[in-house]
């Protein structure tokens, strides 16, 4: 488990590798059951952090994994080569996905080079810490909505013509947009659209058997968190949470395997999982 860690700072996106401490991501001891066995999965923002873990965890239950990421590309090649040493396909995908020409060229690279697409988790997303709102102007507010949430949308509608009946969406939202953060006022928008979004896109997609559902998260140490926020609200990241720590990304992704197996989760569509360290919330 995590340490609540040190005061420090890195040049957004972040990079795994410089972290103090060390992040849990790489899934070390968690043994697959063929949850998955067969299928291919699009991870985006899959190339450290919680994405990280999906992608391995997918790949130990026998998953083909497509990774979208920015351009993290030493992160995304140690990525890939987790999930190819589960003895799986791995393709990397860098670009931005807050373009939508990208959103749509991802999808198409992922059934074209692996042959399908049955799962998709979207992932992906940018955060930056302000004191007022007056602080976030028209182009700060846009960049977080076309990241956080527009390419949720996009991937996903360009994803529901090659998605199998049967086949599940995983969207990764935040206590942000369950409970409002301050600080973070355009993510924590963007967070509730999400869980609003897999709300109606489990009752629009229910005929087709597809699941939709979301994974909420509370603090979790990634390259994020370096990256995005001062050094003096890195240190003790984590501590107000009832369990007085972050998470690490390992502890999350098995929920993210609970909501992409069907023999784990078939008659779960339209659901929020929130693993946020002990908080309740009000309703």
């Amino acid at each position: 488990m995590p340490d609540s860690p040190p005061a420090q700072q890195q040049t957004p996106p972040g990079d795994t590798g410089a972290m103090d401490p060390e992040p849990r991501d790489e899934m070390r001891g968690y043994r697959g059951r063929d949850l998955l066995a067969g299928t291919v999965a699009l991870v985006t923002g899959g190339d450290s952090g919680i994405g990280r873990a999906v992608c391995v965890a997918f790949a130990k239950e026998g998953a083909d994994v497509a990774l979208a990421y920015l351009d993290e590309h030493a992160d995304a090649e140690h990525t890939a080569g987790l999930v190819r040493a589960e003895g799986r396909r791995c393709l990397t995908l860098p670009g931005d996905l807050g373009d939508a020409g990208h959103c749509a060229e991802v999808v198409r690279r992922t059934v074209e080079e692996l042959g399908r697409l049955d799962t998709v988790v979207n992932n992906i997303a940018t955060q930056e810490p302000v004191d007022a709102l007056t602080d976030i102007d028209d182009d700060a507010w846009l960049r977080t909505f076309e990241v956080n949430i527009h390419s949720y949308f996009r991937v996903t509608k360009a994803a529901l013509e090659h998605l199998p009946d049967g086949g599940a969406i995983v969207n990764t939202g935040s206590i942000n947009g369950l409970r409002g953060n301050k600080s973070l006022i355009d993510y924590s928008a963007t967070k509730g659209a999400v869980q609003s979004l897999t709300y109606s896109l489990a009752q629009s997609l229910t005929p087709r058997g597809i699941r939709v559902n979301c994974v909420a998260p509370g603090p979790v140490w990634t390259p994020l968190i370096p990256a995005t926020m001062p050094p003096d609200t890195v240190e003790g990241f984590g501590e107000q949470t009832p369990m007085g720590r972050p998470a690490s990304a390992d502890e999350i992704a098995p929920s993210f395997v609970f909501f992409a197996a069907p023999r784990l989760s078939s008659y779960y569509t339209g659901e929020v999982l929130a693993p946020v360290g002990g908080e309740t919330l009000p309703g």
